[in-house]
């Protein structure tokens, strides 16, 4: 049996969720979108320890492993793609018969992956994903984390294309149903690589309401 891989101070939680998890996402994703769902759960166990937070660390390691399932062919269904990868997420669980409650963190933890604002000052599990996700993603919180465990990181799980990997996967979603981007970066993202892209504008939405005023 494979053993968990360590980085720095901190090794990998090792079950058998973790390990099927593990294997599902080498299955469905890109390696560029693969790497980077490892990457979020390195950064979120790093800022979790430095910021003294109490949390679960398998419901943290599952959500970020789980928390782009929404973005590939097989779990992309007909909701917003954070959505459709909670939605997944808690059904491979339960049909694992993880605990319930565990379980429904980390659809939490999916789903509020990219609300800024709202995942941060909810439970840690849920707070995490969404800084290890933005760590990666945009940047953010990179100036609490030492350079040399964010290189040891990268060693492991490089960057080899990731940014365009995303991008595209992000405008795969809007292409397919444009209606689940209003008002989400996802829009921001399709009108840059998708011709032609339309989604209604909020304002509009607002002004066409069945109300006088």
């Amino acid at each position: 049996m494979t053993q968990p891989i360590s980085i720095g101070a901190f090794t990998a939680p090792d079950s058998t969720y973790t390990r099927k998890a593990v294997s599902l996402v080498e299955r469905t994703h890109s390696k560029a979108m693969m790497a980077h769902v490892h990457r979020t759960w390195w950064f979120a166990e790093f800022l979790g320890n430095r910021r003294g937070l109490k949390y679960d660390r398998e419901v943290v390691y599952l959500a970020s492993l789980y928390h782009d399932l929404g973005l590939t062919d097989e779990f992309c269904a007909d909701n917003r793609f954070e959505v459709d990868g909670a939605d997944a997420a808690s059904r491979i669980l339960l049909a694992d018969r993880y605990p319930e409650e565990k379980a429904a963190l980390v659809w939490d933890s999916i789903a509020l992956h990219s609300s800024g604002g709202i995942a941060e000052r909810k439970q840690s599990e849920i707070a995490l994903i969404y800084l290890g996700a933005h760590v990666d993603v945009f940047g953010m919180f990179l100036d609490e984390i030492t350079p040399s465990f964010v290189d040891d990181v990268l060693q492991i799980y490089p960057r080899e294309g990731f940014k365009l990997a995303f991008q595209q996967a992000l405008a795969e979603v809007a292409r397919k149903k444009p209606h689940t981007a209003v008002g989400t970066g996802v829009a921001d993202v399709a009108r840059r690589h998708v011709h032609g892209f339309e989604c209604a504008n909020v304002c509009d939405l607002i002004d066409h309401a069945p109300f006088q005023s």
